[in-house]
C-alpha cells in the first residue's frame, strides 16, 4: 500500500504529540482561531507550543486555552500576552456535540495539531477522554509486540 501523499495546503505549524497518549480521542473537528496580526507572524514562524492546550465551552462558545505564541521580534504594536485565551470558529452543531460529549463524565476537548490550511491558521480539536495507567502500559505492551512481529517476518516473504 502506497503511502498517502501530503496535503499541499496544509503546513503543520506545532503538533499536541503526547495528547495521543494521554487520551483516547473519539471525535476530531477542525476549528478556525482568532488571532491578531503578529501572532499570525509567529506561526508563520512555526514558533507556537501546543502541549497541555485545551479547549473550553464558555456558553454557546468555543475558547482555546493554555496555547503559547512566541511573541514576534519586529512587532512595533501593542503587546500581546503569548498564553491568552483565544476563541475558536467552529459550527454551531459541532458546539452542541462537544457540549453533549463534554458533559459526559471524564471526557474533554483536547487541541490536537495547530497547522495553516489554504492561508487560514487552523486547530484540530478532538473529544477526548483520558487514559488511565493501565490503559497506558496495555497499548506500550500492544505497540512492542507488533514491532516485534514485524522484525520477524521482515526478510520471509520476498519473492
Amino acid at each position: 500500500m502506497a503511502k498517502k501523499k501530503a496535503d499541499p495546503d496544509k503546513v503543520l505549524v506545532a503538533s499536541n504529540r503526547k495528547a495521543r497518549f494521554h487520551y483516547e480521542i473519539f471525535d476530531i473537528v477542525e476549528a478556525g482561531i482568532c488571532l491578531k496580526g503578529p501572532e499570525v507572524k509567529s506561526l508563520r514562524d512555526s514558533k507556537a507550543r501546543l502541549e497541555g492546550a485545551f479547549a473550553r465551552l464558555d456558553g454557546d462558545e468555543l475558547y482555546l486555552h493554555s496555547l503559547y505564541i512566541a511573541p514576534y521580534k519586529q512587532n512595533t504594536g501593542e503587546e500581546i500576552d503569548p498564553d491568552r485565551t483565544r476563541k475558536l470558529l467552529v459550527h454551531r452543531r459541532q458546539i452542541a456535540k462537544f457540549k453533549k460529549g463534554v458533559d459526559q463524565k471524564g471526557q474533554t476537548l483536547v487541541a490536537i495539531e495547530l497547522y495553516f490550511h489554504k492561508g487560514w491558521a487552523k486547530v484540530s480539536v478532538a473529544l477526548a477522554k483520558g487514559k488511565n495507567a493501565g490503559d497506558k502500559r496495555a497499548n506500550l505492551k500492544k505497540k512492542a509486540q507488533a514491532r516485534e512481529l514485524d522484525r520477524s517476518f521482515k526478510g520471509k516473504f520476498k519473492l
